[in-house]
């Protein structure tokens, strides 16, 4: 089969839709159920590309949950401790696989991004991984195979429409590609460039410290931001993307947007809010907008009279902003990777506010030195790696 008809294409009115191989060749996929449509298929290709390279540089499964053609979050397959179990709804008593870890990091980093998202897989889909996924609000799924109890457990979703696609794992794609806007086509060769240690060498602030498991974590950075909107900017810590910023014209907005959701990431394990006393009858979907509200500047809107009654069994007390600020300052050891050079220092100072101790960018600003030298305030470790990631 080298082409496939879909529904419609990004909007009902954009028809006819389709995918096709244009040499003639075989679409490298097989659809096992469900019916995806265009976007889906944009967040599945960008997605195994992204869980394919992580693969490759880690040595570790990975996981990503994608929406509208951006990672919601990244991750490798690493372990969770309890404080991650239980922010990520993940019972004590199930047993979770490498991969099964990855996919609980990748979905549970950004859970109000991620509902609905779309799941790309490096490895075949096992049954513990298929059971987390079974619980989470989602759209469909691409990875190299099935488990056969994996498959029986994802068909059940969606009243049994939920969309599986199967990837050629050993598919390779024409070293040039194509794409139309307003009836021209545009040409370039694929962006090829492999992320490894290699890229990590220019090291260009006082502090010269890079342990491997930063390393692990900057390369992490560097290919979510390959499959990531432009301008884009992306936090990470201990294996997984914990704020992702994407589209934003100017680079220092992506900063504080990834930043925000990183800070809300540590905000979601301090102890207030892991012991909020929600209803038994609140599904995690509502939790999630619960959780957001309260550690954020709209928290009435969950703790007013007449609202907190709906969510929890008593009226919690308010996540005052020193409260918050305290525990923010516990933050440490994150990375910061960004698409492309930082122009201003103002982006050092809203990273230094999360918790990042290194940076790895492109560098090439006329302000490198302003940038560098605040990086050097901060005591951060600060890679440039001469290499642009722009995806659009």
């Amino acid at each position: 089969m080298n082409e496939l008809e879909l529904k419609y294409g990004c909007n009902p009115n954009q028809k006819p839709s389709r995918i096709f191989m244009e040499d003639g060749s075989e679409l490298p996929i097989e659809v096992l159920n469900g019916r995806p449509g265009y976007i889906n298929f944009l967040d599945a290709f960008n997605g195994w590309q992204l869980v394919k390279e992580l693969k490759e540089a880690t040595g570790l499964p990975a996981a990503t949950s994608f929406k509208h053609v951006s990672p919601a979050g990244a991750a490798v397959g690493r372990e969770l401790d309890d404080t991650l179990r239980k922010i990520y709804w993940v019972d004590e008593d199930i047993e979770l696989t490498p991969l099964a870890n990855a996919y609980a990091r990748a979905r549970g980093a950004d859970r109000m991004s991620s509902f609905g998202d779309f799941i790309a897989l490096s490895d075949e889909c096992d049954a513990a991984t298929a059971r987390l996924i079974q619980h989470e609000v989602s759209d469909g799924i691409i990875a190299p195979g099935y488990s056969a109890e994996a498959l029986q457990i994802l068909k059940s979703k969606k009243k049994g429409n939920y969309n599986i696609i199967k990837i050629d794992a050993d598919y390779v794609p024409t070293p040039v590609e194509h794409k139309q806007v307003f009836g021209i086509t545009f040409e370039q060769g694929r962006n090829e460039i492999k992320i490894d240690d290699s890229l990590l060498e220019n090291i260009v602030t006082e502090n010269k410290e890079l342990p491997q498991s930063v390393k692990d974590d900057m390369k992490i950075a560097l290919i979510t931001l390959k499959y990531t909107q432009s301008n884009s900017v992306c936090y990470v810590k201990d294996g997984q993307a914990i704020g992702i910023g994407a589209g934003q014209q100017s680079r220092v907005h992506c900063t504080r947007l990834a930043g925000s959701k990183a800070d809300n990431w540590l905000l979601r394990q301090c102890p207030k809010v892991l012991d909020l006393p929600f209803r038994e009858d609140i599904g995690r979907p509502d939790r999630d907008n619960a959780i957001d509200n309260y550690i954020g500047e709209y928290y009435m809107d969950v703790l007013d009279d007449g609202k907190w009654e709906r969510i929890f069994t008593r009226k919690p007390e308010v996540f005052t902003a020193s409260e918050k600020a305290e525990w923010l300052s516990k933050m440490s050891g994150v990375v910061l990777g960004s698409d492309a050079f930082f122009p201003f220092s103002d982006n050092i100072d809203r990273a230094a506010k999360s918790g990042v101790s290194y940076i790895v960018q492109p560098g090439g600003s006329v302000r490198d030195d302003i940038v560098i030298e605040s990086a050097n305030n901060y005591n951060m470790v600060m890679v440039c790696n001469g290499v642009r990631l722009f995806h659009h």
